[in-house]
């Protein structure tokens, strides 16, 4: 069998070994764990062998056998071959050899459904924002491979033009499918259409119509898609709107469901710990939530913090509703109050009127262990924070919390008294390793990727405390210490020295020199200065930026090999604080961009964007490349002719997904419209195919009737977004 067909195969065989040990016939429950539970096939074993109908039984034979287990194909006996074999055929309904299974038996059955069992049409839906509960980015379907990938032809397409108070030109989320309908978030006011996932017709649309609510609110756009619930008598789409209102939704009409909340409607502003002495209530949603052991698990989000109009805010209380019908289970307060552990981190009462410490990014959890992960935000406000001394538990951290009581089981601060808005941006991953190690990885805007054992939230790696410069700032407080991992190593630039400053020739060398004079350089947590400081700077040059390092688009994990792929990109900001009189915080972020030469060229060296490929059983970079080719405006620059250039890279959020044979990615919205199949192994691109515009949410695969389709937002910023759907012809 060819590297192609073997790859073609591994869904089938993962499923064929995963039920077959799962009877007895593996050697010890290690192998199943090992080859089979960390896959999390989301594959319903009667549809899948749909495709073999009529086919002779003994080419499945030769397919388990050719391809299973994973990672060791062919190093079972044959009589556990023939076995798993009829194992697949009895656990899908199919019929199966009379007496004893060879060759010869399997040879003369064709895969015929038993008498009174009915076949599925073949679906593999996409239930989650990242594919599953783990925020994987995984999928086990391989018809579309790097050998056909660019055959790959547009299916469908749809345009958000029509939806929202005014076009929409960039939409950052990830569609779900269920059930043949492909379901989004689209516009300002994040209506929620339901389209046809096999001809991109639109079956119905809801829109909120939240009137002054959400006129004043903190974020009006798509937001990053939708949850479903699978329940009891059908299912229920679950969406938070801008004003900050939770409403389930029929999947087959769009009609908000009675049995829900109040009508199908939960207000959310409705408990939530508010500041005194503000009018305003800022408070929404940028991410769906997650739906995991019935339970409905809810975020916030506020407005960007960088010019706060005061100290205190809304707190960014995480919260749980019965997926059936809507009630408040439990509240785990980001911020603790004065009875509650973590309170004693912030100093001088700060605990009282803080606010933010949201969990704005998508989340994750591990149903077996019923626990939920939690990546917090920074407190008010991003750039300084005199008003609320101390590390400030539990914002920029990692929160297990128990989904069934919202009770804390562990947690780990990833940036103490954080003034440099490292959020963290993404679902946390959770991955089980070909080790048998259970972890969740959090990827972060500072480029670490942080690695936790998921049960007990012990660090895999050592994670060690290590100085960090002060800030000379008046009234702030820093942090003497910040925790760096040992392991894996960073997977982008970290801080800006006179090293890192561009040198393609020796005259670029000299004006990158000039452009960073009047600013302060320094390694990873060189804090914020004023826009005016004694001795003449005018700010802090920071790397990576407050956007990443990594952000919302996350990464992907490839659970037959262990290997996390992370897209990530350089850029340069410039942290100045000035005093605003409308504010009652002492010092918010001053204007302006950092420098640029000839307003094309980063003053730092490429790659300006980067993918990256990490062992999370080693912990070491297996490879990292460019995410894209050398921007044509730097190639025509004048002061660069003649020059060799790298292929440089784009500072852009890259969108990733991983199959069985490949690594898709896109270039994201700054990007070319261009989508790439990369080998997994090397990082080679094997294969590329135009798109009609710029990838701006991560990719998404399905199958329906036998045929797998490629999913996925795009734009170029001067129309509307749309959904392009690319199948083989």
């Amino acid at each position: 069998m060819t590297r192609a067909g073997r790859l073609r195969a591994l869904a089938l065989g993962a499923i064929a070994a995963c039920a077959s040990i799962a009877q007895g016939w593996a050697q010890s429950p290690a192998t199943f764990q090992s080859h089979c539970a960390r896959c999390h096939i989301p594959v319903e074993m009667k549809a899948r062998l749909g495709n073999w109908l009529g086919r002779p039984a003994s080419e499945l034979h030769q397919r388990i056998r050719g391809t299973m287990p994973a990672d060791s194909p062919g190093s079972l006996t044959d009589a556990q071959y023939l076995e798993a074999t009829a194992q697949v055929l009895s656990l899908a309904g199919m019929n199966t050899p009379e007496g004893e299974v060879t060759t010869a038996t399997l040879a003369r059955i064709p895969v015929t459904p038993r008498e009174g069992t009915a076949v599925k049409t073949p679906e593999v839906p996409w239930t989650d924002i990242n594919g599953n509960l783990a925020s994987q980015r995984f999928t086990a379907l391989d018809q579309i491979r790097p050998d056909n990938f660019s055959k790959l032809k547009v299916a469908w397409s749809w345009s958000t033009a029509p939806f929202g108070p005014s076009p929409e030109f960039r939409n950052v989320s990830s569609p779900l499918m269920v059930d043949g309908t492909l379901y989004v978030t689209v516009g300002a006011t994040r209506d929620v259409a339901a389209i046809d996932a096999r001809t991109g017709q639109l079956l119905w649309l809801w829109r909120s119509r939240e009137g002054e609510r959400f006129d004043k609110a903190p974020r009006k756009n798509s937001g990053r898609g939708l949850a479903y619930w699978r329940g009891d008598k059908g299912g229920r789409i679950i969406t938070v709107t801008p004003g900050y209102y939770m409403v389930a939704l029929n999947p087959a009409t769009g009609e908000p469901d009675p049995d829900f909340g109040a009508a199908g409607w939960v207000d959310l502003r409705v408990g939530m710990r508010l500041p005194e002495g503000r009018a305003d209530v800022d408070v929404g949603s940028s991410s769906p939530p997650l739906v995991m052991n019935d339970v409905i698990v809810v975020g916030t989000a506020q407005a960007v913090s960088y010019r706060p109009p005061s100290r205190a805010n809304v707190k960014g209380d995480v919260r749980g509703f019965d997926a059936r019908t809507g009630k408040l289970l439990w509240t785990f307060h980001t911020i603790p109050t004065a009875s509650e552990p973590g309170v004693e981190t912030w100093l001088d009462g700060s605990a009282e009127f803080s606010g933010n410490g949201s969990v704005w990014a998508p989340i994750s959890g591990d149903p077996q262990l019923g626990l939920v992960y939690l990546p917090t935000e920074s407190a008010t406000g991003d750039r300084y924070g005199g008003d609320r001394p101390g590390a400030n538990l539990y914002t920029s951290s990692l929160v297990a919390v128990d989904v069934r009581t919202g009770q804390r089981r562990w947690h780990y601060q990833l940036v103490h008294h954080d003034i440099w808005d490292y959020d963290n941006p993404s679902a946390p991953i959770l991955a089980d390793l070909p080790n048998g190690r259970k972890v969740v990885v959090q990827l972060t805007k500072q480029s670490f990727a942080y690695v936790f054992d998921r049960a007990t939230g012990k660090p895999v790696w050592p994670i060690v405390e290590r100085k960090v410069p002060k800030s000379d700032v008046p009234g702030e407080w820093t942090s003497p210490t910040q925790p760096f991992p040992t392991k894996p190593a960073p997977y982008d630039r970290q801080g800006i020295v006179e090293s890192d400053l561009v040198d393609f020739t020796p005259e670029i060398a000299r004006l990158a020199r000039e452009a960073v004079a009047k600013y302060r350089l320094g390694p990873l947590f060189t804090p914020p200065s004023l826009a005016q400081a004694a001795d003449g700077t005018i700010g802090t040059l920071n790397v990576p930026s407050s956007q990443g390092g990594s952000n919302f688009e996350g990464g992907a994990f490839d659970p037959s090999t262990g290997v996390l792929y992370v897209p990530s990109r350089t850029f340069v900001e410039v942290l100045s604080l000035e005093h605003d009189p409308k504010s009652s915080v002492r010092w918010v972020q001053s204007f302006g961009r950092a420098p640029r030469l000839f307003d094309e060229l980063q003053v730092v060296k490429p790659p300006w964007g980067r993918i990256t490929a990490i062992d999370l059983v080693t912990g070491e970079h297996r490879w990292q490349i460019a995410n894209a080719d050398t921007p044509e405006a730097v190639r025509r620059l004048p002061a660069l002719q003649g020059v060799t250039l790298p292929r440089t890279g784009i500072p852009t959020k890259s969108g990733l997904l991983v199959t069985p044979s490949m690594l898709v990615a896109g270039e994201g919205w700054t990007g070319n419209p261009v989508l790439r199949a990369h080998d997994k192994g090397t990082g080679a691109i094997l294969a590329e195919l135009p798109l009609p515009a710029s990838q701006s949410g991560p990719p998404m695969t399905y199958e329906l009737d036998g045929r797998q389709y490629l999913t996925m937002f795009v734009g170029d910023g001067k129309g509307a977004a749309q959904i392009v759907s690319l199948t083989l012809p």
